[in-house]
């Protein structure tokens, strides 16, 4: 049978208070309503269709090609956007699943189970449940006394003892397609906020003697909506949780995982070893063997294996095989570390290339650069790549050796084996085999101590 989804991305969310649209807020890294997406692709769709509304343009380019779009113009309740995407899918046949773009805990697994059992009962619908610790402000499902469901109904038109009634509606259903769309055609606007409830729906086809079930799911959690920034902290919360112990089950070592950030796209090898405090973000991907050190912030970085990272910042970077870096050092966009470089303290690196075992081991810049393979750079070396208006291109060969406070203005070629004077100023070439010096000799002024106001001071004598 074929199965279509159906995920709704209109509402404002006013209660987050915040100039970006609600199912864009993230969660580990990626929008809700992408969560939701990515768990129902996963669940082999024929179609899948996101009802947008407010912020719509934003939407789509968040979630590009992956799924067709259809505009709730007007906010006239979840039947009413449901229904938007009649022009796509009310002719088909199959099973409809419906899902909330601000809901990003659910997972293809539960989808899945949702989409069996709804076969399996021969209904014409089907509610996902759950038995919630507070169910105030959910749908309540109510039920008759032989288990089948009587109705759903909202907070604001709940009697006091439908009120009372603990299992919620999630806001996930599964359709019949064909008998979804010629319902929602019969949904009035009569309660409390004049709007076309998609639950209506259950009544209707219940009125025509259709079955109709729900599908009690055991954790809760998953249901969790998000509304305002608390509960987007909660949801962030356990969404983090499921990350880390999917990643330490696969052989990945976490000293602290409540400290361990790690977004949801992220990939780690086995065996490599997270310190507490650390960030993983974006599209990062860390090899076998690693450690990554205590306060170290990782931006869609590609860490290959053996590396050693140490309290420091690599953003859009790539280390190779056996390097390391640290402590406090950062690697700025479209750095390539070779294999077995070694980056010390406080050094920062941007658009540049180290080569392999090259040695850059404290206080130093290089920006704009190539540097090949076993070169050494002393402590205190810049790159001088920016005149002001434009940054400009430096290069460095292989088995080279720059002594420590040089400044080595772009753009220059050092060819291989050459050598650069400690202080000195580069601003030329220098060939192979050459050193570079660019300083002033040194000046010894004699007697120099006698013209300071304090040598007749006896306590500096």
């Amino acid at each position: 049978m074929k199965k279509f989804t159906i995920i709704l991305a209109a509402g404002k969310g006013t209660r987050m208070k915040s100039s970006l649209y609600k199912v864009l807020h993230p969660v580990c890294g990626k929008p809700m309503v992408d969560h939701v997406l990515t768990q129902v692709e996963k669940t082999d769709q024929d179609a899948v269709v996101t009802v947008v509304g407010h912020g719509a343009q934003a939407v789509e380019k968040a979630l590009g090609n992956r799924t067709q779009f259809v505009v709730q113009a007007e906010q006239l309740g979840t039947g009413h956007a449901v229904l938007q995407a009649e022009p796509l899918l009310g002719d088909q046949a199959g099973m409809t699943l419906i899902a909330s773009g601000d809901t990003p805990l659910f997972t293809a697994e539960t989808f899945e189970k949702l989409f069996a059992y709804h076969e399996a009962q021969g209904a014409k619908a089907t509610v996902l449940t759950a038995v919630a610790p507070d169910p105030f402000g959910y749908g309540r499902v109510i039920r008759n006394a032989d288990g089948s469901v009587q109705k759903i109904v909202e907070q604001k038109d709940a009697t006091p003892a439908e009120a009372q009634v603990a299992e919620i509606n999630t806001g996930v259903y599964c359709f019949d397609n064909q008998s979804l769309f010629a319902a929602l055609h019969q949904v009035g606007n009569d309660n409390a906020q004049g709007e076309y409830y998609l639950p209506d729906v259950i009544e209707i086809l219940k009125a025509q003697g259709a079955v109709v079930g729900a599908y009690q799911m055991a954790d809760f959690t998953e249901s969790m909506g998000v509304n305002d920034r608390v509960a987007l902290a909660a949801a962030t919360k356990v969404m983090q949780r499921r990350i880390n112990e999917a990643h330490m089950r696969n052989g990945v070592t976490m000293i602290d995982p409540a400290t361990t950030y790690i977004d949801a796209d992220v990939v780690i090898g086995n065996d490599t070893v997270i310190e507490p405090g650390v960030y993983l973000k974006g599209k990062t991907t860390i090899g076998s063997n690693c450690v990554v050190g205590t306060h170290s912030e990782l931006i869609n970085a590609t860490i290959e294996d053996g590396v050693r990272i140490t309290s420091s910042t690599i953003e859009d970077s790539i280390m190779r095989k056996g390097s390391n870096i640290g402590p406090n050092s950062h690697l700025r966009p479209q750095s390539d570390i070779g294999e077995e470089v070694h980056i010390g303290n406080f050094c920062e690196v941007k658009k540049a290339t180290l080569g392999a075992r090259t040695k850059l081991g404290h206080l130093s810049y290089v920006g704009d650069a190539t540097l090949g393979a076993d070169i050494n750079v002393g402590c205190g070396v810049v790159f001088v790549n920016y005149d002001g208006v434009k940054k400009f291109h430096s290069n460095v060969g292989d088995k080279s050796f720059i002594g420590s406070n040089a400044n080595i203005v772009a753009p220059v070629n050092l060819a291989d084996h050459s050598f650069v004077a400690a202080g000195s100023t580069i601003t030329k070439d220098v060939p192979f085999h050459a050193m570079g010096i660019a300083r002033s000799r040194q000046t010894n002024k004699e007697d120099f101590w006698k013209r300071l106001p304090i040598a007749n001071d006896p306590d500096w004598n």
